[in-house]
């Protein structure tokens, strides 16, 4: 999971990327609202913590592009900031916030209320199995299923399977699926994407099933729903 951190403080974004990544998430991050805007236009997160004052555009003017925007507008959203006074809170809130924290906060709070809303947006995130169409993935024991099939992955077809199952019905770019998959600070060319999800089809597909990786001309690929 990948967390844009919108802050102009470069020790509070230091801090929360140490707690972040602490806890096994990716973290990219944006020192002022125009510079995130662009961020998530680039690669959409799967959460913002977003600080109130920014330079060149508030926090507020972002959570509001973002809730009138389709494409954004179920994004997570957790606000950060020193405005406490429950007028603001309220304001935050109404503005599409899905929670909001005062300055200064505790770290294992703010890692709490990440988890929640995380749960709220998709709920097989805390859950131990996930399950999409006909395909059911264990993550304790590191087993899958199709139908009545156990399907044998490889640990980098299981990452890649779970990056996708977490996402279904989200079109996802071999950019997107390079840094969930393999990670941002590793050199692996594009055409190992399409290699590994060439293992995987082989994998999922028996006979008379269906294909649930759809691919999506000159952008990537979508795990279906169904």
């Amino acid at each position: 999971m990948r967390v844009l951190i919108v802050e102009d403080e470069p020790s509070m974004v230091e801090l929360l990327r140490y707690n972040l990544e602490s806890e096994g998430f990716e973290v990219s991050s944006a020192l002022d609202g125009e510079e995130a805007m662009l961020s998530i236009e680039e690669q959409t997160p799967d959460m913002v913590l977003l600080d109130w004052m920014l330079p060149k555009l508030s926090g507020i003017e972002i959570c509001r592009r973002l809730r009138r925007d389709k494409e954004y507008r179920n994004l997570p959203v957790i606000m950060i900031t020193a405005r406490g006074e429950e007028s603001d809170r309220i304001r935050g809130l109404d503005i599409g916030a899905d929670d909001y924290v005062s300055k200064p906060f505790s770290p294992n709070e703010l890692m709490a209320r990440i988890r929640a809303v995380l749960r709220r947006h998709n709920p097989v995130l805390g859950s131990d199995t996930l399950t999409v169409s006909d395909v059911t993935m264990d993550l304790v024991a590191y087993k899958v299923r199709r139908n009545d099939r156990e399907l044998h992955l490889g640990p980098t077809e299981f990452r890649l399977l779970r990056f996708f199952m977490e996402r279904a019905g989200r079109v996802l770019t071999r950019e997107q699926l390079l840094d969930g998959v393999w990670g941002q600070n590793v050199y692996v060319e594009d055409r190992t994407v399409d290699v590994h999800i060439r293992r995987l089809r082989k994998a999922l597909n028996g006979e008379n099933d269906p294909d649930l990786i759809r691919t999506v001309r000159a952008v990537g690929y979508c795990f279906e729903k169904a």
